[in-house]
């Protein structure tokens, strides 16, 4: 079988790409074309075609005996492409198709549509508002509130309407002595934003929560308001399917290569010749599968997170709990069951060739924490667990977002090392202002401009779990 091939011509300046762990968004006209040799290209959307040109290449596999050449599952032209269907390029697909759900068409390439390896549908499901950036607090807080309402934002004409599971129990920070300085300095800075954090002393805590061994804890800070956890897959469903009732179309393929083309001018008083980015090439999901290398300080990540049962845990009203160390738990329905993990250290990131399960790392470094904290666990039974990616931001662990600092046809969306489920409806706003009004509107996210590692300017966030 040939290789199919999709060239891609940015229509205009302004766009955005999702390729493995970048997340982004093209401006652009689709041509399709079955060729392995450049002189048989489909010329790119445009460029003039006679009637009589475009009926030959459609009708040319007839004649070879090939009845299948006139349906292609990416389409001819497009006015968006958003490379990428997980939850952070479903967002950005349904703000921009929102905006205007009959003056563009957008189609969404996505190289595993059942999500078997998708960060969002992997992760432990949290939203916190508690972070020692501005932004991300403002991200997770405006998650919230488009949870509170998610009805009115993606419900479908004769379909029930979404249901996320969003419970409410917030989240429970746990300090030691010399982090409460730390601790009282973000509390601050989140009320200042409007989140609904409290404060705990060490006497307030063994109060509120008696399951708690409190041995080394200086204070807490805790949720009370639009913190928790909800069902991922629930949210990429509702949004998927808001989408394609919108008229978004999902693809399966993989965006493995792009063109460029050379384009004259004057910098500087001088005649100057520099590349643009003009196209990409995908291939469906018969075609080998090939990387794309893209210098950006973005990679995988194994996580694992367990499946515990302890019947006399700490009970319904548990927060999502993060110990000092970074191990947390939190209910998983109402059985007894909870779910667990922590973020290796440094040196020991485990290979990411497969999603095994590592079960000696819960006993090793999950289990004496969890024991440790909450008495109750130390007769919990190890149940099940999985393991799913990070898109990790090795450089500061934050987003990355807005125009590439060459190619200025090119937008980041990325890096969010493990943020993604919480921030996604927020970026897609955020992706839908930058790139239809041409500037923020709601959340200013320009310090994430790809620009800060340029300068070496980067923004470290404290409270990464």
């Amino acid at each position: 079988m040939l290789e199919q091939r999709v060239l891609l011509t940015l229509k205009n300046k302004r766009a955005c790409l999702n390729v493995w762990k970048l997340r982004s968004l093209w401006r652009s006209s689709v041509r399709c074309f079955c060729s392995e040799k450049d002189d048989d290209k489909i010329p790119a959307a445009g460029q003039y075609r006679s009637t009589w040109k475009i009926l030959k290449e459609e009708f040319k596999g007839i004649k070879e005996g090939n009845l299948n050449s006139m349906q292609s599952e990416i389409p001819r032209e497009t006015d968006f492409l958003v490379i990428g269907g997980g939850i952070i390029g479903s967002a950005i697909a349904y703000w921009l198709k929102q905006k205007n759900p009959k003056g563009f068409s957008l189609t969404v390439v996505e190289r595993d549509p059942v999500y078997t390896r998708a960060s969002s549908m992997l992760s432990a499901g949290g939203i916190r508002h508690q972070f020692s950036i501005p932004e991300n607090v403002q991200l997770s807080m405006f998650t919230t509130e488009f949870l509170r309402n998610i009805k009115e934002h993606l419900s479908v004409l004769d379909e029930d309407p979404p249901d996320v599971q969003f419970n409410h129990q917030g989240y429970l920070f746990l300090s030691r002595p010399e982090e409460a300085e730390s601790t009282m300095r973000r509390v601050k800075m989140q009320r200042e934003l409007g989140a609904k954090i409290e404060l705990l002393t060490k006497k307030r805590l063994s109060q509120k929560f008696p399951w708690l061994n409190l041995e080394g804890i200086e204070c807490g800070s805790y949720g009370l308001e639009g913190e928790g956890w909800f069902d991922p897959w629930s949210l990429v469903r509702a949004f998927k399917q808001k989408n394609i009732s919108l008229g978004v179309e999902y693809v399966k393929g993989e965006v493995i290569g792009f063109d460029f083309r050379e384009m004259n001018g004057i910098y500087e008083g001088k005649p100057t010749t520099r590349k643009e980015l003009q196209s990409a090439i995908i291939k469906d999901e018969k075609n080998k599968r090939k990387e794309l290398s893209v210098a950006l300080p973005v990679e995988p990540r194994k996580r694992y997170v367990y499946v515990v049962h302890c019947p006399n845990g700490p009970g319904l009203e548990a927060p999502f709990t993060v110990n000092h160390n970074n191990v947390y738990f939190r209910r998983e329905g109402f059985g007894g069951y909870y779910i667990c993990g922590v973020c290796p250290e440094r040196n020991e990131e485990p290979d990411i060739s497969s999603l095994d399960v590592d079960y000696d790392f819960f006993h090793e470094k999950v289990w004496p924490s969890l024991a440790s904290r909450v008495p109750a666990f130390e007769q919990l039974k190890m149940r099940s667990g999985w393991a799913g990616f990070y898109e990790y931001n090795t450089v500061d662990q934050n987003l990355v977002f807005g125009q590439h600092p060459y190619h200025k046809n090119f937008f980041f969306a990325n890096g969010l090392s493990g943020h993604g489920v919480q921030q996604a409806a927020a970026i897609g706003r955020a992706m839908m202002e930058y790139v239809l009004d041409g500037d923020f509107k709601t959340i200013d996210l320009s310090r994430f401009s790809f620009d800060r590692f340029l300068y070496d300017e980067t923004i470290i966030e404290e409270s990464v779990v």
